[in-house]
């Protein structure tokens, strides 16, 4: 089997093939594993690009069995915040905290008057909570037998009216009911970002997930996540090649069969299978043909629509030479329409700051701080800043935006420093003397994205749920799971396969290879890896009036 990206979804992948006997290579383009699931040096700094939190880092579900089969947590510490996010704007800040307790208490103080919308929200968490363990993540649905579908549902039964009000309510709707501006504004932006198309029950299972200690952030990092994946994969007795380049998938006779890569090279196997883009791999790797209806619509129309596809980020790094402590895990701030006017591209008058130190002390000096600063993003606009005369005259006769150079030229460069000079006065303001602290800084755009892993647009989600593109895919793969009509022996894994983050990823990974042994008429097998030990846990307070921390047994809840 040859499996096409070394991000978490090949990686999965290929882990679970070696579990069920097959002979695996992965080929990735870069020289380290994680695809968008990665973090790089600066100096003596490593700025992490990707977990903000990560689904299934504790036990008690599905999630955290599929981390502890890929080994992604073992030997390592899960650092958890009791403060999912802190939003402020103009009318003042909200805590939000995960349980659900703390959080009704917290917003019944700031606005007493909407004690009826308050009190519903926490009781839908509270009942969300402890529907958790029911979610489905190890198997498939598309290979489920009756009888498990009817025993899916029926573990969902006693949470029908919260999941039913819950995905039938967008929050932009929910967050109208409030009379207080403040949580009227601030639960829109609960996750970070604004998510216009999200419904409540996303919001809900963010949290509740926070509150069960399975979505905090690994020690290591990103880069640190994949590193252990890779040599999970590798203990198994797989074999990856970087630097390698793939820009065919070879086809005979209507059957995959192989992989050309860019220096000429060509390799061979019994089953492919891409973790790559999956716009490059259905329309560069196998030149637009076996799309059928649903993929044809999916990725000739409804990936250019607006919404469809999630937005790429542009991300402000700073290694500051000394400590901040009052600087918080993470914060949105609603920003005025001048500021937000400096941000070239920017979705929403908005950006997440996180004090990503907090969240990772190893991955920097002692006595530093690492800032990570982001927001959703229009690659538009940056595109644009890159190119010159004869590139802008095509993207105005509406060729093929996604293959322009990117990520050149003087005005690009320009927008580029302007973004990062308006972020650090503007944390300046907040933490005096942070601007005079800065010893390193970068900034990435979506142009950056698509640069380091080809994905369209920059995105680093691909499908948005929730919305026709996402909804579509779900379906095709429930209907004939993630293969394309008419090639045998060719498999789609990742996150275009799928819709979510890291863990809707590594899951794709198991499911396909349960479609392949399927396909093979073999039992799908999957282990623990027990060669270290489970993680640990520990919960640190954000509030700064309490100055303790907690080790906490991850068995507890």
């Amino acid at each position: 089997m040859i499996v096409i990206g070394g991000g978490l979804g090949g990686l999965s992948t290929a882990c679970y093939a070696q579990m069920n006997g097959y002979r695996s290579t992965v080929v990735e383009m870069h020289e380290i594993p994680g695809g968008c699931c990665t973090g790089w040096d600066r100096g003596n700094f490593t700025f992490d690009c990707c977990i903000s939190w990560l689904l299934g880092c504790g036990p008690g579900n599905e999630m955290h069995q599929i981390w502890l089969e890929l080994g992604a947590l073992q030997g390592k510490q899960m650092r958890h915040f009791d403060v999912f996010n802190i939003v402020r704007t103009e009318h003042g800040e909200v805590y939000f905290y995960s349980d659900p307790d703390r959080l009704e208490a917290h917003l019944l103080e700031i606005s007493p008057e909407d004690a009826r919308t308050v009190r519903e929200f926490c009781a839908g968490l509270r009942k969300f909570r402890a529907c958790l363990a029911s979610y489905p993540f190890l198997k498939p649905v598309g290979l489920m037998g009756t009888v498990e579908r009817w025993r899916m549902l029926a573990g969902f039964l006693p949470y029908f009216n919260v999941i039913r009000r819950s995905i039938g309510t967008l929050m932009t709707d929910f967050s109208a009911r409030f009379r207080h501006p403040l949580l009227r504004e601030a639960f829109n932006y609960i996750l970070y970002e604004r998510h216009p198309a999200f419904p409540v029950l996303p919001f809900y299972f963010q949290l509740a997930c926070h509150a069960d200690l399975s979505a905090g952030v690994p020690e290591g990092g990103s880069l640190g996540l994949a590193h252990s994946i890779e040599q999970r994969y590798r203990r198994l007795g797989g074999e990856i090649h970087y630097n390698a380049k793939v820009t065919e998938v070879l086809v005979e006779d209507d059957r995959a069969i192989g992989v050309r890569l860019s220096d000429g090279r060509e390799l061979y196997a019994d089953i492919v299978v891409s973790a790559a883009d999956g716009r490059t791999t259905v329309m560069d790797l196998l030149k637009g043909r076996y799309l059928g209806d649903t993929y044809r619509e999916l990725y000739t129309s409804t990936i250019t629509e607006p919404g469809m596809v999630f937005p790429g980020y542009v991300t402000v790094f700073l290694g500051l030479r000394r400590p901040f402590p009052d600087g918080e895990p993470c914060t949105t701030y609603l920003l005025d329409q001048d500021r937000a006017a400096a941000l070239t591209g920017i979705r929403h008058p908005s950006i997440n700051v996180q004090f990503r130190s907090r969240h990772y002390p190893e991955l920097s000096p002692p006595d530093t701080t690492v800032v990570y600063a982001s927001y959703f993003c229009d690659i538009a606009p940056w595109r644009a800043l890159s190119t010159g005369p004869e590139q802008q005259s095509r993207m105005r006769r509406g060729e093929e935006l996604h293959t322009l150079p990117t990520g050149r030229g003087k005005a690009y460069q320009t927008a580029k420093r302007q973004v990062r000079d308006t972020v650090v006065d503007f944390l300046d303001q907040r933490y005096p003397g942070l601007k005079a602290a800065v010893a390193v800084k970068d900034v990435s755009t979506p142009l950056t994205q698509v640069r380091y892993t080809g994905n369209y647009d920059g995105t680093v989600l691909g499908w948005q749920p929730f919305v026709t593109s996402g909804e579509t895919l779900e379906q095709e793969m429930k209907r004939n799971g993630p293969v394309l009509p008419g090639l045998r022996n060719f498999y789609l894994s990742g996150v275009w396969a799928t819709t979510g983050g890291l863990i809707r990823a590594a899951a794709a990974g198991r499911h396909v290879m349960q479609f392949v042994c399927r396909d093979d008429g073999l039992p799908f097998r999957a282990e623990i890896d027990r060669s270290t030990p489970l993680p640990t846990h520990l919960v640190v307070p954000v509030d700064r009036r309490s100055e303790d921390r907690r080790s906490v047994d991850p068995s507890i809840r």
